[in-house]
């Protein structure tokens, strides 16, 4: 078996904490001239993008030199670019660190800010951000959490060591606790382990459960009740996408505030930030692979439906 020989490192350093697009020519094609391809793949950027990007000499080769708009398409040739990036509402909430020492950071996410850059998000999420903040452009995420959720998010400061971390997510070595806010069932009985098999297909928002091996467990419990809602705890042994979320939903107590389950809801405008899913990843506990450190955080934040509920109780 061939191995696939490690691309060459960027010519072109970041930009706002995003590091630019990479495009590898595929070994086939039609294509006379890098620029032909790049005008196809990049068709969705709009007439006239990539020719802009041709003419200004913002496509550069392993060099770092221009790729002149008539230069030979060559099968397996690299080529890099930033992509011209529409304006973000900024997210107007901190983001907190937790952690910091030669191998890690650690911080704490507040909800609406995505992890890494993808689809619509790219200079207001937590990476970029942490990149710009702290000058430390090799900082890489070992883990997402979902855009709306809030709390720990571990980050590696060295390329080379970031496998070593993503291991630890990808075997189950680090135990991950959240808590959420939700409607109170006295008839659902409590604590208990969810098992069933989730599916997520591409370019649809929601995940579903279906018949088959289960491949999501969670252990969900109940810490505190008031009125109609509860505080749960809630203990995921796997890492499906919305695993939690669709757990929660399936037991009939959807979280608050989760425009996905148990009905998709209309896209908010964007800068909308008053209802915030009540999901909170609160405490992040796992063995360092680089030191052996046992480390264990823990998230300040509150959940604000549950905090409301308190103050309220107070009067």
């Amino acid at each position: 078996m061939t191995r696939r020989t490690a691309p060459p490192p960027s010519p072109l350093p970041q930009r706002d904490g995003v590091d630019p697009m990479r495009v590898r020519l595929p070994g086939e094609g039609g294509w006379a001239t890098v620029r032909e391809h790049l005008v196809e793949r990049l068709s969705g950027a709009g007439a006239g993008v990539v020719e802009g990007m041709f003419s200004r000499g913002l496509v550069v080769g392993a060099d770092g030199e221009p790729v002149a708009p008539d230069a030979s398409y060559v099968p397996g040739m690299y080529v890099w670019f930033h992509r011209e990036l529409p304006y973000e509402v900024p997210v107007p909430f901190p983001l907190e660190i937790v952690h910091r020492d030669e191998h890690i950071v650690v911080v704490d996410k507040p909800h609406f800010l995505a992890t890494t850059p993808r689809g619509s998000h790219i200079t207001e999420t937590a990476l970029a951000r942490l990149r710009r903040e702290l000058g430390v452009p090799e900082l890489g995420a070992a883990h997402r959490l979902d855009r709306l959720t809030a709390g720990l998010v571990l980050f590696t400061v060295r390329p080379e060591e970031r496998g070593a971390y993503q291991t630890l997510f990808r075997d189950r070595q680090v135990r991950k606790v959240y808590e959420a806010v939700a409607p109170y069932d006295p008839a659902l009985a409590l604590p208990r382990t969810v098992r069933s098999r989730i599916v997520k297909d591409r370019g649809v928002l929601a995940a579903y459960e279906v018949e088959g091996e289960p491949n999501a467990v969670s252990r969900v419990e109940l810490v505190d009740r008031r009125d109609e809602l509860g505080l749960y705890r809630l203990t995921p042994a796997t890492g499906r996408t919305h695993q939690l979320r669709v757990h929660m939903n399936a037991l009939g107590v959807p979280i608050l505030g989760d425009p996905l389950y148990p009905v998709v809801a209309a896209p908010v405008p964007a800068g909308e930030f008053r209802r915030p899913l009540q999901l909170l990843a609160r405490a992040l506990e796992f063995t360092d692979p680089v030191t052996g450190v046992a480390h264990r955080f823990r998230s300040a934040r509150v959940l604000e439906a549950w905090a409301g509920l308190g103050d309220r109780a107070g009067q």
